[in-house]
């Protein structure tokens, strides 16, 4: 094999290499021999073809696989050869012709484009100092969540008095027929269906018009449906509903007891409070984590400063500026950022681009010099995981992963910087702080 740098610029750099077309051929000859003895072709005895037949007949198939196999090793091995450690996968083209290659007439040529890492001395960890915020749930939290999990675990009561008429907040039961130019249409009738008042849950005016309604009232409400509504044969439409109401209850006095907590499924009160504070904590540790994690990234990139390869940059510059661009177009942009020109949005998030290029190549280095790897294992728990949040769908999402080595491989780059993330909490100077939740829970943007 020969290796030659072409060009060095910078931190980029094009490699040649060639493989000799006589040590393709010497692996396609070892090759053949290796398998003309098991070879049973139609005409010949078992063991029996001639290699010259098993050279026309599989030559190219095995040429093919042979090539494919020194592109993978060689150019791993050119980079060893040579002593660069690129910063991203290098980008190949092949420079010989690939027909004359497979028909062993030409060497195998190609051409490596990559960004070398830059050279830098990586911070050491012992040297640096973080403040871990700390804030544990409240009693007035637990109130909170309690109260949160009371309304979403409403019940109703019928509504008793001498004229029970329906009114905002309370659950009807209803009958309802819906009709376009008089014909009912389909998915448009239910029965015994339960609708609360200003739950918004129906086509916008059909809840409204029920406010005043007694039991056993037949009403025609009249509504257009929206015109984004996601059934096209109806959106835009002007509807009539035929509706029968067949009961009217008005929300309980949730108590939350004993008996609240066994409704939905706790054995007890103070089984339920447990319950929702180690949940509540949960939750903060994880933000006081993201939080400390935010801080070690700032000291991370001031402690910092090295050249950066330009296409990763760019890259990466690419992929958040598409998400900005998507975000303008759905009217999803901060009213900061609305105001903004591109010329100014480009430069700040160029700047932003920057520093995630940076903190991956110092984390990557210190990952490497620690000797941080992500096992298949872990890789694997993290595809089962990600295949949880999709209920019903998790074997189209783990055949997905198995079947794209590169979604596999964005799955392991987190993993990997959480590693090295952890590696540095422990070796770091971290002492606690204790804070408020609201500066807990207060957004940070990136800068």
């Amino acid at each position: 094999m020969q290796v030659v740098e072409k060009s060095s610029e910078g931190l980029s750099r094009t490699i040649a290499v060639t493989i000799p077309v006589a040590e393709l051929n010497e692996k396609l000859d070892a090759r053949l021999k290796e398998v003309a003895p098991q070879m049973r072709i139609k005409g010949f005895r078992p063991g029996k073809v001639p290699l010259a037949h098993v050279k026309k007949t599989f030559g190219r198939d095995f040429m093919g696989e042979i090539v494919n196999a020194a592109l993978n090793e060689s150019s791993q091995a050119a980079l060893d050869e040579i002593k660069v450690r690129p910063a991203a996968p290098a980008e190949m083209k092949l420079t010989s012709d690939m027909d004359k290659v497979i028909k062993g007439d030409e060497d195998l040529s190609y051409e490596m484009a990559l960004e070398v890492m830059p050279e830098f001395t990586p911070v050491d960890p012992k040297t640096l100092k973080l403040k871990r915020p700390v804030y544990e749930a409240s009693d007035a939290d637990l109130d909170e969540a309690l109260a949160e999990l009371a309304g979403q675990a409403k019940t109703y009561e019928d509504k008793t008095g001498k004229t029970v008429k329906a009114a905002d907040g309370d659950q009807l039961t209803i009958d309802f027929v819906g009709k376009i130019d008089g014909e009912a249409f389909d998915g448009g009738s239910a029965t015994d269906a339960d609708l609360v008042i200003g739950s918004g849950r129906f086509i916008p005016g059909f809840e409204e018009q029920l406010k005043g309604a007694k039991i056993g009232e037949e009403k025609t409400i009249e509504v257009t449906f929206p015109e984004e509504y996601q059934a096209k044969h109806l959106a835009g439409k002007a509807a009539t509903f035929d509706v029968t109401v067949k009961a009217i209850k008005a929300e309980a006095e949730s108590k939350i007891d004993d008996d609240f907590a066994k409704r939905i499924g706790i054995e007890s009160l103070d089984k339920l409070k447990d319950l929702l504070r180690s949940n509540l904590n949960q939750q903060y540790a994880g933000a006081a984590r993201f939080k400390l994690k935010r801080a070690l990234l700032d000291a991370l990139d001031e402690k910092h400063s090295f050249d950066l390869p330009p296409r990763m940059v760019d890259a990466e510059f690419e992929g958040i500026w598409q998400q900005v661009e998507a975000d303008k177009a759905a009217g999803r942009l901060s009213e900061e950022d609305a105001k903004k020109s591109d010329k100014k949005l480009k430069d700040e998030y160029k700047k932003i681009a920057e520093r995630r290029v940076r903190l991956g190549l110092v984390l990557a280095e210190i990952g490497r010099a620690n000797n941080i790897t992500v096992s298949d294992q872990e890789l694997n728990q993290a595809i089962m995981a990600e295949a949880r949040n999709y209920p019903g769908q998790e074997r189209a999402v783990l055949d997905f992963y198995r079947q794209n080595p590169n979604a596999a491989a964005s799955m392991r780059a987190p993993i990997y910087e959480d590693k090295v993330v952890d590696l540095i909490f422990g070796a770091a100077e971290v002492k606690d702080a204790k804070i408020t939740k609201e500066e807990l829970l207060k957004e940070d943007e990136e800068g």
